[in-house]
């Protein structure tokens, strides 16, 4: 089928108009529950039938691990009573729910669909510290894994580097804790909706030296959806919704060591540039953005490798306030991965959802003034990335 045609011939936009966000945290709901709830909630939101989706995809990394359930995505065309939508999973690791967007993109550009619902979502909680970790752990090479190097050690090992090579305070590591956890008071859905204070980050238990437990998201329950249509539609449905203006995945090296330069995240930086190009916007254009801050030091690297700071110099946008949600780029006004949670399959899209929310004005107490955001998800420790930027339709 060839790609929907707009009045003036050229292929139409794709725009988003319709969103949700299940409470993130230890939840008694599975997976199954978790996804059919955000799923059900965005078609309410959008006021869109189930009969109405051609094409349904379900981002999540580990339901078959975790839970010992595959097939989640044709159980929740039946739950929806979305029948007989085409439906497929979308497992890019960590990333898995970005993946998920750049999926819903091309099926409504190509033509393919004309509506199409993402769901994202994890159950993760129940299982041990230990089990989670072993699970999460297979995102690495295994030879590193046999070498005992996690990805909280990779994160503590360039943070270490990060911190050394370009003599950055401790203290501003800490301070991207407190912004997001300050941020996630506002979001009643994260996971953890409470400040913290310097202190507490800084003197919390050691994890991977230099960082500490509050340098760290937490392991969460959670689920998060998107409607995605031709803008042309969107028109028929309401005067509120948003764009994808550019979209793109890259991915680095799988052995972290191989890299050039550990605090260079290539994933990134390539994924970045595709999307500025493809939206026609450059980073001074963006007016939020949702970064995936599994470890605060992540917030640095990407700000970096989007272009936002030159390198070994984000932390001082910290230290100026630039990225508060009332500084010149409010950056994780969701609380992040850090406040709000991290339920792997979910946290792209969740992301998105938060972008969405601010274009539309539907934010509240955490509404800036936007009419452009960018949010980036990874993978790994950057081994794959995916880059969205939106805007508010005109």
């Amino acid at each position: 089928m060839a790609p929907t045609q707009a009045t003036d011939g050229q292929s139409e936009r794709v725009a988003v108009i319709g969103a949700s966000m299940t409470q993130f945290g230890q939840r008694e709901e599975w997976i199954l529950d978790l996804l059919a709830e955000a799923g059900s909630e965005c078609l309410d939101d959008a006021g869109v039938d189930a009969a109405e989706i051609d094409h349904l995809y379900v981002s999540n990394m580990t339901s078959g691990e975790f839970e010992g359930m595959t097939g989640v995505m044709n159980a929740l065309v039946h739950d929806l009573n979305a029948m007989p939508a085409y439906t497929q999973r979308v497992d890019q690791t960590s990333s898995s729910g970005g993946a998920g967007i750049y999926a819903a993109w091309q099926s409504i550009m190509s033509g393919a669909s004309e509506m199409t619902l993402l769901v994202g979502g994890e159950k993760m909680t129940h299982k041990t510290t230990g089990e989670s970790t072993d699970i999460i752990a297979s995102i690495g090479h295994p030879v590193e894994y046999k070498h005992g190097v996690t990805l909280p050690s990779f994160a503590g090992l360039t943070a270490r580097h990060y911190l050394e090579r370009f003599d950055v305070p401790r203290a501003s590591l800490a301070k991207v804790a407190v912004k997001n956890h300050k941020n996630g008071v506002d979001n009643p859905n994260a996971q953890f909706q409470r400040e913290v204070d310097l202190e507490t980050v800084v003197e919390s238990p050691i994890i991977a030296d230099p960082l500490r437990l509050y340098d760290f998201c937490p392991v969460t329950d959670g689920s998060a959806a998107l409607l995605f249509c031709p803008e042309s539609v969107a028109q028929e449905y309401t005067d509120d919704y948003a764009v994808i203006a550019g979209v793109a995945g890259a991915t680095d090296t799988h052995v972290v060591h191989e890299r050039e330069d550990p605090t260079v995240m290539g994933g990134v930086v390539e994924s970045g540039k595709e999307a500025y190009e493809m939206s026609g916007y450059e980073p001074d254009d963006i007016d939020v953005a949702e970064l995936h801050d599994m470890f605060t030091i992540l917030e640095f690297l990407q700000m970096e490798g989007l272009d936002f700071a030159e390198q070994g110099e984000a932390w001082q946008l910290v230290e100026e306030g630039y990225t508060e949600k009332d500084g010149d780029l409010p950056v994780n006004t969701s609380g992040g991965l850090k406040s709000k949670g991290h339920p792997l399959g979910a946290s792209g899209v969740a992301q998105a959802v938060e972008i969405y929310e601010q274009l539309v004005g539907e934010a509240g107490p955490r509404q800036v003034e936007a009419d452009v955001g960018l949010c980036c998800n990874v993978g790994g420790f950057g081994n794959c990335v995916i880059t969205t930027i939106m805007e508010a339709a005109e």
